[in-house]
């Protein structure tokens, strides 16, 4: 056999569940990600790990979504106690995200979250981007790793393996994407292709699309919300806690500046018009809280326009009219008040696809009255509440009841965390030296059948040998 060689653990069947062993030589092999299947991708034994750890000499993480990091638990029940490698913003993030999997998967227990998380702590070993770390020292074997910012949410990388032995004229480079970012994100920099690669494992996700123009994603955020509290209601955001969530923050709050500087007028909001000054930003989910101010206190990761942001004593993503709801209770106190006096609001709740969370209990007070709107900004899942509210349904089940509609539902596009085929395509041949071997992962048949076709179309056009394949 000829080293270095990659198995797939998961991801390989759609677009959940990353987990891939590179073997290095016969006895030794790192993991990038081990992450959970979801949906329908999901076996009935999904959480468990699937897999034999011996030889494993670390884990490296490409970022701390579930679906890359949710079989950790079951990784670290096997006996893996070897390092785990990740930026410095997915060593904060990732206890936050797995302590939260933790309980609702594995055990609320205190003792037993407590016993979980010193370990994982234990064992996490941020390293810096851009900068070559070295895993391996043999006399007959040597591995070091970069991450590079992969513009998917704050801390995401893509991973570079440099590997080379003594019958090597020159090492052998294997490069991991997770998953890759879509341009003109407003918080984080943009993503650089890697400068070179003998095997690139790709993401694949929408492979087969391109994405709306997202220039002009702020404005018609700003449109959506104007239209909606024309009515004097609620707006209900549903939102995952993870990226999606400060993102929208970050553009309310540029949406709350710039109607702070166009109303110079200095009078009151008459009776048929918002206050926007006393519009309330609801932010109602203790997880996307415990995020944002993780996000916060790193802000020297951010680019260029939202660090320029705070230097002019702005609060991106802590301005003054955000509303954190923290206990139960409260956020039963809230969907009460809102309910009863119809005070307009804008309300971001988990989860994003209104399938459990905090938003359903909004969804049950106030889809049936008109005055309300839905506005979704990510994909929803076929079969999911989002689903059926986003074609148009007059009702919907909402925790096995049905509940009537009457409430608007807007759906904006531009969102998407994830390149599209341009921008896949451009991450795998755009550099000055394109990949040798693409290996396409994380999507699905459809999706990876129409981005393989781009690649070698591309790579022809340029004159380019590329080998694309699709593991089964």
């Amino acid at each position: 056999m000829t080293f270095p060689v990659i198995t797939h653990h998961g991801g390989t069947r759609g677009v959940t569940g990353s987990c891939h062993q590179l073997h290095l030589d016969s006895a030794t092999s790192l993991l990038i990600d081990c992450g959970l299947e979801q949906g329908a991708d999901a076996r009935p034994d999904s959480s468990a790990l699937g897999f034999d750890i011996s030889g494993i000499q670390a884990l490296v993480i490409t970022h701390v979504h579930l679906d890359h990091v949710g079989r950790i638990p079951a990784l670290l029940a096997a006996g893996f106690r070897g390092p785990i490698f990740c930026s410095e913003p997915s060593a904060k993030l990732l206890p936050l995200i797995l302590e939260d999997a933790f309980k609702l998967g594995i055990s609320s227990e205190p003792a037993h979250v407590t016993r979980f998380l010193q370990l994982l702590k234990s064992l996490v070993e941020p390293i810096a981007f851009a900068q070559w770390h070295s895993l391996i020292e043999h006399e007959h074997l040597q591995c070091g790793i970069r991450l590079q910012r992969a513009g998917h949410l704050l801390g995401s990388a893509y991973v570079e393996c440099d590997i080379s032995t003594p019958a090597q004229s020159c090492s052998t480079r294997v490069v991991f994407s997770g998953d890759i970012g879509a341009p003109q994100n407003p918080l984080l920099r943009p993503v650089q292709p890697p400068e070179r690669a003998d095997v690139l494992v790709l993401e694949s996700t929408y492979g087969d699309r391109l994405h709306p123009d997202r220039s002009n994603r702020r404005q018609r955020l700003e449109a959506a919300i104007d239209r909606a509290l024309a009515d004097q209601g609620t707006i209900l955001i549903p939102a995952f806690s993870l990226g999606r969530t400060q993102e929208l923050l970050y553009e309310i709050e540029e949406v709350l500046h710039l109607k702070g500087l166009l109303d110079t007028s200095g009078a009151a909001a008459s009776d048929d018009q918002v206050d926007w000054a006393q519009l309330p930003i609801i932010l109602d989910s203790p997880l996307a809280q415990r995020v944002t101010q993780v996000y916060r206190e790193l802000h020297q990761y951010w680019n260029d326009e939202a660090r320029q942001r705070l230097s002019e004593g702005r609060k991106p993503l802590g301005f003054s009219q955000l509303v954190c709801v923290a206990s139960h209770a409260k956020h039963q106190q809230v969907v009460n008040y809102l309910k009863s006096t119809g005070r307009p609001a804008i309300v971001i709740a988990g989860n994003g696809m209104c399938s459990g969370g905090r938003i359903v209990n909004y969804l049950k007070a106030m889809l049936g009255d008109s005055r309300h709107e839905v506005i979704f900004v990510g994909y929803q899942v076929q079969g999911t509440p989002g689903a059926v509210m986003q074609i148009g349904a007059d009702s919907v089940e909402l925790g096995g009841e049905c509940y009537q509609r009457r409430a608007k539902v807007t759906t904006l596009t531009g969102y998407s965390a994830h390149a599209d085929q341009a921008g896949l395509v451009d991450f795998a041949l755009g550099a000055g030296r394109a990949a040798r071997r693409v290996v396409l992962v994380h999507g699905e048949g459809r999706a990876k059948r129409g981005l393989a076709s781009a690649l070698r179309s591309k790579s022809a056009e340029l004159e380019l040998e590329v080998d694309v394949t699709v593991p089964a």
